[in-house]
């Protein structure tokens, strides 16, 4: 099922691509009516539609990977192809990132033990739109001091979404469950990341076709980028709210 959506974005907009697409929709809903019916499921698909938090919050982690996870991915092709970095240079901008990511995130998971993890998750989600609604902006001249503030900010608003979010989401089911909770959680990360690359991959078959990226196409590159972080930006505000409407994961 999941191979067959992502194979379909990966080809989109050729008729392949719809109807691998299709296909991966057919199976999905082959997949929900067994689940629903064997006695001992894969994916207890109850739980998604019992438990209202643990739903929400596996939602609201799959939204945030979709918006996030391809934005290393797109700004290593700005930076090389538009501001003409080397890799080593490139690589040196985008891990400011994940070392703000690191060195928050157990902090806001402390935090989230003390204050309702939906706040924490839902102020991560926010800041992290934020950073992405900058990146909207992006040209060829835009300061690089900009660049890095916003991925200052992408970076603390993921730390501040990651952990709590992962806390809501083991809270919210009894123990017995551990291990489904943590595997669904999983399963909402990977498939966040495919559907982030799908998206960038979508933009560039439409803005630039099957050209090879280079310097000879950057204004179509531009324009697919500025699309991409927009889709990713509407995507993690309405995340906010898929963020702040599981509830209470604790009495």
């Amino acid at each position: 099922m999941l191979f067959a959506v992502m194979y379909g974005f990966s080809n989109l907009p050729d008729l392949v691509g719809v109807a691998a697409i299709l296909a991966g929709v057919a199976l999905f809903v082959v997949f929900y009516a067994w689940e629903t019916k064997v006695e001992s499921p894969v994916l207890d698909i109850r739980l998604l539609t019992s438990n209202r938090a643990f739903a929400l919050s596996n939602l609201a982690a799959l939204i945030n990977y979709g918006a996030t996870f391809a934005v290393g991915f797109l700004l290593s092709l700005y930076l090389q192809v538009v501001r003409g970095l080397d890799p080593g240079a490139a690589g040196l901008v985008l891990i400011t990132q994940p070392v703000v990511q690191a060195l928050f995130a157990t902090p806001t998971g402390r935090l989230s033990d003390r204050v309702e993890p939906r706040y924490v998750a839902s102020a991560g989600m926010g800041l992290t739109a934020v950073g992405l609604a900058l990146l909207t902006l992006l040209t060829a001249t835009t300061p690089m001091v900009y660049i890095v503030a916003s991925l200052v900010l992408l970076g603390f608003g993921f730390a501040l979404f990651s952990s709590p979010n992962t806390n809501a989401v083991m809270t919210s089911v009894d123990r017995s469950l551990y291990g489904l909770a943590s595997g669904m959680l999983a399963t909402m990360r990977t498939t966040g990341m495919m559907f982030s690359l799908g998206v960038a991959t979508v933009t560039f078959a439409l803005f630039i076709g099957t050209t090879q990226i280079g310097p000879e196409v950057q204004e179509p590159f531009m324009t697919s980028l500025r699309v991409a972080f927009t889709i990713f930006a509407v995507l993690c505000t309405l995340g906010i709210f898929a963020s702040l409407a599981r509830g209470r994961v604790r009495e």
